[in-house]
């Protein structure tokens, strides 16, 4: 079973997919979010896709660095890329659909869905230098200088912990 795989079974998925259930009842489809969803559950639904996105990330790190392997990438790096496209492609669209009302949320969620971008890219194009039909001098040490997704992980890291905090700081003190 390879890691993306124990994540998704993980319990962390089965928590994200109640969130997302939760979510799906609070909007109905081809309609704008109704304002009256309460912002926990906003910030619940934000930050079960933050914490498949950070899930997600170590999968992908591990693949890119693959990709500028010294002895080159094999076709278990191409699976493995493959895979981590689909799954940030996924992500990225699920959250654009998360129902977010707040608009500080929204720009988070905004922020959220360029760093999942960029992530995207560079695992796309980590992909193509390591698969290049036409091999040169320099494509061959851009290659291997790969060595992970760099800083917008760190920070997709952090807008989550900070997500995490966020809603921590306003759940009711009892």
């Amino acid at each position: 079973m390879t890691e993306w795989s124990a994540l998704v079974r993980s319990g962390r998925a089965a928590t994200t997919a109640r969130c997302r259930r939760a979510a799906a009842r609070l909007r109905r489809p081809g309609h704008p979010p109704q304002a009256g969803i309460p912002r926990s559950v906003q910030l619940g639904v934000l930050l079960a896709v933050l914490d498949e996105g950070v899930a997600a990330l170590r999968f992908a790190d591990t693949a890119v660095a693959a990709c500028g392997a010294c002895d080159g990438a094999s076709g278990q790096t191409a699976r493995d890329c493959a895979r981590a496209l689909s799954g940030f492609h996924r992500l990225r669209a699920r959250l654009g659909e998360l129902p977010i009302t707040d608009s500080d949320l929204a720009d988070v969620r905004a922020y959220a869905g360029r760093l999942l971008a960029y992530d995207q890219w560079m695992v796309h194009q980590a992909l193509n230098m390591a698969f290049t039909v036409h091999p040169d001098a320099r494509t061959e040490a851009a290659r291997l200088e790969l060595n992970g997704l760099g800083r917008p992980a760190d920070d997709l890291r952090r807008l989550r912990d900070a997500v995490r905090a966020l809603g921590r700081s306003e759940e009711p003190q009892s």
